[in-house]
């Protein structure tokens, strides 16, 4: 285990717009305010043809090779994540997210492109002071949160 301590910042409420993509619009308002770390929840609808990562094909085999999932019609979305600067300093979203319809959900992480369907909530939290930072690691080709 790796830990580091942070500090409570601003705390920021958005509202994404139909069509925005949600790691997009994170990671430029995280740029544009100049937030590096931050916790964030999400709440609302993502649109169909919307993308996530919902696993390995195999557990413990190398190359990691991701599976995905296409929202093939509107869903109600709920997510939690974590913002923290890559190796060049610039903010990345981590989160993943169970999209909901019909009785039926897909959970799995937005990086492949959730698009704003009407509208997405965000509560994001600033963490100040913080040192983690996302790390390449070869071995599993994931960016990892190294801390100190």
């Amino acid at each position: 285990m790796q830990y580091c301590q942070a500090s409570p910042g601003r705390i920021f409420v958005l509202r994404l717009e139909d069509g925005d993509v949600l790691h997009e619009v994170v990671e430029r308002f995280a740029r544009d305010q100049g937030v590096s770390a931050a916790a964030l929840l999400a709440v609302g609808g993502a649109d169909s043809g919307s993308r996530l990562v919902v696993g390995p094909e195999q557990g413990r085999s190398h190359p990691v090779n991701p599976m995905h999932a296409m929202l093939d019609n509107v869903h109600e979305i709920a997510g939690t994540g974590t913002v923290f600067p890559n190796e060049q300093g610039e903010p990345v979203l981590h989160m993943h997210l169970a999209a909901g319809r019909n009785g039926s959900t897909v959970t799995g992480c937005v990086r492949e492109g959730v698009k704003t369907w009407h509208i997405i909530e965000i509560v994001l939290w600033e963490l100040t002071g913080c040192e983690a930072k996302r790390v390449r690691d070869d071995e599993t080709g994931f960016s990892l949160l190294r801390c100190g």
